[in-house]
C-alpha cells in the first residue's frame, strides 16, 4: 500500500514536470543562435533568445529583433526592419524543425535555416 502512494505521488511530480517543461515559453530555444554570412567569411548572424521574451540580433543590422515566444513547435520573432529612410515592425514565424543543445534548423515555407548555439 505504502508502495502504490509512493508511486502515485512519483508519477504525479513527473507529470507535473513535464506540463511545466511544455508550457515554458521557449523552453531550450533561450541563448544566442548563429550561422556563417554567406561570401562574408569568418562572420557570423543570427539572433539571441532570452529569458523573458526578449530578442536581439547578431551581426544585422538592418533587422532588429526585439521579442520573441514559441508556441508549439513555431518560433515567433518580432522586431523591427530598418530600410531607406523607414522603418517598419515585424513579425517572423518560423517552424522548429530541430532543436538539440548545440543545433537549431528552422524553416518558413521551402526555405531550411541551420544554426549553432555560440558558446
Amino acid at each position: 500500500m505504502k508502495r502504490k502512494k509512493i508511486l502515485g505521488r512519483l508519477a504525479g511530480g513527473c507529470l507535473v514536470a513535464a506540463v511545466c517543461v511544455a508550457c515554458s515559453p521557449g523552453a531550450g530555444l533561450e541563448g544566442e543562435w548563429v550561422q556563417p554570412v554567406p561570401g562574408m567569411v569568418g562572420s557570423e548572424q543570427g539572433f539571441s533568445l532570452q529569458a523573458g521574451g526578449k530578442a536581439e540580433s547578431i551581426g544585422i543590422a538592418t533587422l532588429q529583433y526585439e521579442s520573441w515566444a514559441r508556441e508549439g513547435d513555431r518560433l515567433i520573432l518580432k522586431g523591427k526592419s530598418i530600410g531607406n529612410h523607414q522603418t517598419l515592425d515585424f513579425s517572423d514565424t518560423l517552424s522548429v524543425e530541430k532543436l538539440t543543445a548545440d543545433s537549431l534548423v528552422l524553416k518558413r515555407g521551402a526555405l531550411s535555416m541551420s544554426y549553432g548555439r555560440r558558446r
